[in-house]
């Protein structure tokens, strides 16, 4: 087993996950020819593994491939990352993508402990300055007035706190989204692209006061992108196993991203710009929040790995010319006259 590109004699690198073959960060195999690479990650060269240590090891990464939620495949080649950092690249019919709760019940679920956390935290705050605000002599009014002052105090500070920074469509200017400020995005029609993201940003000290209101559309690319970004603090409370499992069928019933996002876009800009009241992201139905956001992130996601995918393809091929005289070498001459007869029976 060699640990040294063959190419340019770099380090190959090691993985904890291939228990048959712990060489290298990323490997790539065809179970249907049987073949196994081990791709160097300086130069790129695909080095073909020797065939007695193949078999064992492609078995292992086609169970891990399949079992992998985040992955991409053309009609040839899929990538899948593993959390381990290991990465697949997997030679023959794509697999149908599917989807899995878990990865997205522990995003969820530690929002909302945290979010519980906060409010019993509140509540023994409340407690203590009930009981001892009198006694400690905090503020004239009593402790249940201390609490009035500085929960007013704190919803102030957190409608003011910045929430994600995003920057503007078709512009370099990065700019501050509070928590105020994302109770005015929504998604709407659009004509070009089916839907767009809507964020309204203010201004102070504007005038005329309707100079304080800046409002701009995301589409495409841009929109997934925002949306990505705003949909965590949006949906900051998190949600229960159960919201989590309907917001996996929703995602898993809309068949793209994109077709979620056109299917809850329900009015266009002007019809908005009508009546706003309960058209916004956070009056959305929960399970359909966090499917947005796992419909965002997934195809940020894909659209990450789906540009190495080109460049893997063309590797591919090149590598596939190779493995195929290499492999060629080690048959007897019998043995590709029976194949060719036996082809030649299964065509008849």
């Amino acid at each position: 087993m060699y640990s040294t590109c063959l190419f340019c004699n770099s380090d190959l690198g090691a993985n904890e996950v291939i228990e048959h073959f712990p060489v290298g960060r990323r490997l790539a195999f065809d179970a249907s020819k049987g073949r196994l690479w081990v791709v160097c990650r300086k130069c790129e060269r695909w080095n073909l593994t020797p065939l007695e240590e193949r078999w064992e090891a492609i078995e292992e990464a086609e169970r891990l491939f399949s079992d992998t939620r985040m992955r991409v495949s053309t009609d040839n080649i899929g990538l899948a990352r593993l959390g381990e950092g290991l990465e697949l690249v997997r030679i023959g019919a794509a697999l149908r993508p599917e989807m899995a709760a878990w990865r997205y019940g522990d995003q969820f679920g530690r929002r909302r402990r945290r979010q519980l956390a906060l409010v019993g935290a509140g509540a023994t705050a409340v407690g203590a300055l009930v009981v001892l605000g009198p006694v400690m002599g905090i503020i004239a009014g009593g402790g249940w007035m201390s609490w009035q002052i500085i929960s007013q105090g704190y919803q102030v500070y957190d409608a003011r706190r910045v929430r994600a920074r995003l920057r503007l469509p078709d512009a370099d200017q990065v700019v501050a989204v509070r928590k105020k400020e994302l109770a005015y995005a929504a998604i709407i029609r659009e004509s070009e692209h089916g839907w767009a993201l809507r964020l309204t940003l203010k201004k102070k000290n504007e005038r005329p006061a309707a100079d304080r209101e800046r409002v701009f559309l995301y589409t495409g690319a841009q929109a997934l992108r925002a949306a990505s970004q705003l949909l965590p603090a949006i949906n900051e409370k998190g949600g229960k196993p159960a919201e989590v499992q309907s917001a996996v069928r929703v995602l898993t019933d809309s068949g793209t991203p994109d077709a979620l996002f056109r299917t809850h876009a329900s009015v266009d800009e002007r019809e908005f710009k009508r009546d706003p009241r309960f058209r916004t992201l956070l009056h959305l139905p929960m399970e359909i929040r966090m499917a947005l956001e796992m419909a965002s992130h997934e195809e940020q996601e894909r659209r990450a790995l789906e540009g190495e995918l080109a460049l893997l393809e063309a590797a591919w091929r090149e590598a596939e010319e190779v493995a195929t005289i290499a492999d060629d070498l080690f048959l007897p001459p019998q043995t590709e006259v029976e194949l060719e007869r036996l082809r030649s029976r299964k065509e008849d």
